[in-house]
């Protein structure tokens, strides 16, 4: 099935500072590969270097950037021109006609009128063949231009190569840190009109140099047809290193075969789920999600000798064995993209798990926002998660053993860099909570180790350690500290045990982390039951959705100082308090059918998936990170959610399409069907399982990887709004309070 045509990668890139419709990139690259391909159109604009209105093109940049946030690292660019040398980023760049640029994930072209030439650029994992056709020929050259920090070129006219390094990074790396590129050209070199160029734009003709920012403008000697291809390696261990890699991935291949063979890459991935639909538009959306899915992590592991498996470390920056995977923030993606992958690809996620036992082994912490090491953002260590889902799903391929080791070092272990770990592990040891008078995200930073503890408990379960789960089990309580009855909200609380004056649950920031009281107290996936009991039971539980979801979007920027771009995102859409735009809000939709009331999930769900999201350059409602608001969709999609990672369970919520095929790795099928489909019809009358009437809220993981015919009957009108003989369907909370809270 010809599913590539569907995605559109400018999805999500209508993005600013202040306003994000993704926050995303054109990336150009193999599925999860090393080395990613986007355009450049304003270089001012840091980490919003693409926007797709901009009609002026500086390069096609080398890029690792996970996020506009976070920024970018081991990049440079890449520009043909002809006439007169031009260095700087904006006078060298050239127009070119929004028709007249392609960009699919196998494949980017763009006709640049100031040179007339057509550039062409298609990827493997760690290398990319790029094809020039140069129709005005004269002074025609390749630039390519590292950024700020020391760069290393040498132009090597007899193998017709340039060769060299930059260290060019936004942070996490060690001081040896350099991403090595190796260009061949298929052209004779004119060595008269090539050198190099330092930050200022003074020009030399020497060959080789080093030197801030140096970079090198490679005359050609172009055939008569004015076609060059150039044959680009990369490599974060060496020069050496960057060669080899060249050779395995494109070695002779011709710059078709290299494109048909990220083509049927990228088919591969993505038929992984067939889904049938006469919507188009709805095709094209689910399908440029499922590609945004696949993204990141970045594989950063290389081949010695084809092989053997070996990386740089982004930790202690040494050369080890195994295997590495880098660029991910774990607050954004534990709670979708990670329960995907244990559906679509849990053989590449058991390696992506032995990467991250790596990183505890050579930098001594489990990692926390990776890119390419440690960057240290956002609360918690959500990495919990991660392992707990897998291990509780079987996922192999990594040693579960040291995982738990590095799991429940940073669950009760401080570390001295405040790089790593948990911040005040003493404080929550001692009070249970982080005391909002000593703590900024006091909440957040709680609630986020109170469920991190929980998901540890299940490996110490799953491996014996009696004790430790025992404590973590009564630590997976803690967020009754911070539950105020009164307010009906989680609230900060200090030190001596007073709650944290004044108190307005539209206030952003403070004991919260970009959000409030409304869009932060929910993040006890693992005992929501609990939480509505001690809110007053689940009626006021439910009133407090059905308000979350209908008040007003209003909000007070607090400790910010400023409108944040989600308080300008929530503000935009009347979802209430509902802030889909960020990761807290993920599975609050889904909250209703944990408590037994189907109806209001499927309603909101449906609604968020079919009004908020598209596959345009706006078509995102909030910052996309790594992979985790589409995988958002791609559940919403397939009428399930994975409420609380770490229980092997997926919440029912309300399917969009016809029919869909989920194809597993051990040869079995999900198969999703559904009659009625419409957006009036967002309900779900009743569900059948292998032909058989199914009565539950959920859906076990065991259930799924065993190959499962799921068929939803849909109506135009709820139907069981309130479950009353269900009120746990959602199996943890049964084991939470059987074990005596």
């Amino acid at each position: 099935m010809n599913v590539l045509q569907y995605v559109n990668p400018l999805q999500g890139t209508a993005s600013t500072f202040r306003f994000s419709n993704g926050n995303t990139l054109p990336l150009v690259a193999r599925p999860f590969g090393m080395a990613a391909w986007s355009p450049q159109t304003d270089e001012a604009g840091k980490g919003w270097f693409f926007h797709p209105s901009h009609r002026h093109f500086e390069g096609i940049r080398l890029t690792h950037q996970p996020s506009p946030w976070i920024e970018d690292y081991g990049h440079l660019t890449i520009m043909p021109q002809t006439g007169p040398l031009v260095i700087s980023a904006a006078k060298r760049s050239s127009s070119f006609r929004s028709e007249e640029m392609s960009i699919k994930p196998d494949y980017f072209r763009v006709k640049l009128q100031r040179y007339n030439t057509l550039l062409e650029l298609s990827p493997t994992e760690r290398c990319a063949s790029m094809r020039m056709t140069f129709d005005d020929q004269q002074g025609a050259r390749v630039m390519v231009m590292p950024f700020d920090g020391e760069s290393s070129i040498t132009i090597d006219p007899e193998r017709r190569r340039l060769t060299g390094y930059t260290r060019a990074n936004s942070g996490g790396v060690p001081e040896n840190f350099a991403m090595y590129v190796v260009i061949d050209f298929d052209c004779e070199l004119d060595v008269q009109a090539s050198g190099t160029f330092d930050e200022l734009g003074n020009v030399s003709t020497q060959l080789h140099g080093i030197g801030n920012r140096l970079g090198a403008h490679v005359g050609l000697r172009l055939p008569q047809s004015g076609e060059v291809n150039l044959q680009i390696g990369t490599s974060f261990i060496s020069i050496e290193q960057a060669i080899s890699n060249l050779s395995q991935e494109i070695g002779s291949k011709s710059f078709d075969l290299v494109r048909a063979e990220a083509a049927q890459a990228w088919e591969d991935m993505l038929n992984r789920i067939q889904v049938e639909d006469p919507d188009e538009d709805k095709l094209s959306t689910f399908y440029t999600c499922l590609y945004r899915v696949c993204l990141f992590p970045r594989m950063w592991y290389e081949w010695r000798n084809s092989d053997e498996m070996v990386h740089y470390s982004p930790y202690n920056g040494q050369i080890v064995p195994g295997p590495m995977y880098c660029d991910n923030g774990f607050w954004d993606t534990y709670r979708t993209s990670y329960p995907l992958f244990s559906l679509l690809c849990p053989s590449r996620l058991g390696e992506i798990l032995a990467s991250y036992v790596n990183a505890y082994k050579e930098g001594g912490w489990m990692p926390k926002w990776s890119s390419p090491g440690e960057r240290s953002a956002m609360p918690g260590t959500l990495i919990d998660a991660v392992f707990a889902d897998a291990f509780v799903k079987g996922v192999e391929g990594y040693d579960a053993q040291a995982a738990y080791e590095g799991l429940l070092k940073h669950a009760c272990q401080a570390a001295d860099d405040p790089h790593f770990g948990r911040k005040g592990v003493s404080a929550y040891q001692q009070y249970g909570y982080l005391p909002a008078d000593q703590f900024h995200e006091s909440v957040s930073n709680t609630l986020d180790y109170v469920y991190g503890d929980f998901c540890i408990a299940q490996l110490a379960k799953g491996l014996g350690k009696n004790e430790d789960y025992t404590l973590l089990m009564e630590r997976a309580k803690n967020y009754a500290k911070l539950l105020d009855p009164s307010v009906g909200f989680m609230r900060g609380k200090r030190a001596d045990g007073r709650w944290e004056e004044p108190f307005d649950p539209i206030e952003w920031g403070g004991a919260y982390c970009e959000g409030g009281a409304w869009q932060c107290s929910w993040a006890v996936q693992h005992d929501i039951v609990g939480v509505a009991e001690l809110m007053g039971g689940m009626d006021v539980f439910l009133a407090r959705m059905e308000a979350l979801m209908t008040t007003q979007p209003l909000f007070k920027v607090g400790s910010y100082g400023l409108e944040i771009h989600e308080m300008s995102e929530m503000a935009s859409i009347d979802f209430g308090q509902f802030a889909i735009s960020n990761q807290p809000s993920f599975h609050i939709p889904y909250l209703f059918a944990a408590v037994g009331s189907p109806a209001g999930t499927q309603f909101w769900v449906r609604k968020t998936a079919e009004e908020l999201f598209s596959a345009a350059p706006d078509g995102l409602p909030g910052d996309e990170d790594n992979g985790s608001l589409c995988a958002w969709y791609i559940f919403a999609s397939m009428g399930m959610f994975p409420l609380s990672p770490g229980v092997p369970e997926y919440v029912i919520g309300s399917p969009m399409f016809q029919r869909m095929t989920v194809h597993l790795e051990n040869g079995k099928q999900i198969v999703i069907e559904a009659d009625h489909i419409a957006q009036s019809h967002r309900y779900v009358e009743r569900v059948h399982v292998n032909n058989e009437k199914y009565q539950s809220l959920f859906f076990s993981h065991d259930q799924l990887i065993e190959g499962a015919l799921i068929q939803f009957e849909m109506s135009d009108t709820p139907t069981n709004a309130r479950v009353e003989d269900q009120y746990l369907p959602y199996s943890m909370s049964l084991r939470i309070q059987s074990e005596g809270k």
